[in-house]
C-alpha cells in the first residue's frame, strides 16, 4: 500500500505511469492518495494504514516526498488526491506563488524549528562572525529568522504583515552570516556551517532529536505553524477524506505521535 519515492520527482514518474493526473483518481472507490514528507508525516500514516484503515473502510497509498515543492505540484496536477507535509503559512505562499486552490484541513501536528550544531552545546558559544544557515524558502526562513530574534541574536525590522527576510535584520550584535539553504539539505550542511535551523521533520531524518539535540527550540503553544492535511479546493467533501481527516485526529494517533516521538513532534488537536 506505501509507494515510496527515493525523490520527489520519481515519485511523480511513477505516478504518471500508473495514470497520474486523471480526474476519477477522486472516485471513491479508488485508494486515497496521498503524499507526504518521510518523517514524521508518512511514519503517521504508515500507523493508520496498518493500525487503523481497514476498520475504518479506508484504502491508503502513501507516496513519500523528500522536498517541499513537488507534493504541491503533483497534488495540482491530479497525480494526488490529498497531502500532508505543510503548514497554512507555507500553503499560502505556495498559492500565492503558483495560483494553487487548495483547502487546508485541521492541525494535525507540530515539530518545532530548532537551531542545531556540529560544534557546539550552548547557544552562549556561538561566535562572532558565526555562519548560520537557515531554510531557503520564505516561510521557513521567517521562522528561522523570528527563532533567531526571538532568543536576541538578532532584531528584525518590522515587516508588518509581510514574512521577514535575511534583508530584513535590523540588529545583528554578533555579526551573524546568515546563509539561505535548501531545506532538506540543512542536516548535511551542518559540517560547514556553525549552526543551522533545521525544520522538525527533516531534523527527526537526521537523527536529531529536537527536544534533545538542539540548541533553540520553537514554542510549540500558540504556535501557528502546525502540519495538515491539504486538498484540492471541493475535495474536502470526499467521504474518503473524510475517514482520513477523522483517523489523523483520533485518541489512537495522539498516543502514536506521543509514544514514537518524545516531544520531537507534538499533537496539536
Amino acid at each position: 500500500r506505501t509507494a515510496l519515492a527515493a525523490v520527489a520527482t520519481a515519485a511523480l514518474l511513477g505516478l504518471t505511469a500508473c495514470g497520474g493526473g486523471d480526474a476519477e483518481l477522486s472516485g471513491a472507490d479508488e485508494p486515497l492518495r496521498v503524499g507526504a514528507s518521510p518523517v514524521p508525516h508518512a511514519e503517521i500514516l504508515r500507523f493508520i494504514d496498518e493500525e487503523l484503515a481497514d476498520d475504518a473502510g479506508l484504502e491508503l497509498e502513501i507516496v513519500e516526498f523528500t522536498d517541499y515543492v513537488q507534493p504541491n505540484v503533483a497534488l495540482d496536477d491530479g497525480s494526488l488526491d490529498a497531502n500532508y507535509f505543510q503548514t497554512v503559512p507555507y500553503l499560502e505562499e505556495q498559492e500565492a506563488n503558483a495560483g494553487y486552490d487548495f483547502t487546508a484541513l485541521e492541525p494535525v501536528h507540530i515539530e518545532p524549528l530548532g537551531l542545531y550544531s556540529e560544534t557546539l552545546t550552548d547557544v552562549a558559544d556561538l561566535p562572532d562572525g558565526a555562519t548560520v544557515a537557515i531554510p531557503n524558502d520564505p516561510t521557513n526562513a521567517a521562522r528561522a529568522l523570528r527563532l533567531l530574534e526571538a532568543n536576541d541574536l538578532l532584531t528584525l525590522a518590522d515587516t508588518g504583515d509581510a514574512a521577514p527576510t535575511a534583508l530584513d535584520v535590523q540588529d545583528n550584535p554578533k555579526d551573524l552570516e546568515i546563509q539561505e539553504v535548501e531545506a532538506a539539505q540543512l542536516p548535511r550542511s551542518l559540517a560547514d556551517v556553525d549552526a543551522a535551523v533545521i525544520n522538525g521533520n527533516y531534523a527527526i531524518d537526521a537523527d536529531l532529536n529536537p527536544a534533545e539535540d538542539a540548541l533553540l527550540l520553537e514554542e510549540a503553544e500558540g504556535n501557528p505553524n502546525a502540519n495538515l492535511v491539504v486538498v484540492r479546493s471541493g475535495d474536502e467533501d470526499d467521504e474518503r477524506i473524510g475517514l482520513l481527516e477523522e483517523l489523523l485526529h483520533s485518541d489512537e494517533v495522539r498516543q502514536f505521535i506521543e509514544d514514537t516521538y518524545s516531544g520531537a513532534v507534538l499533537p496539536a488537536f
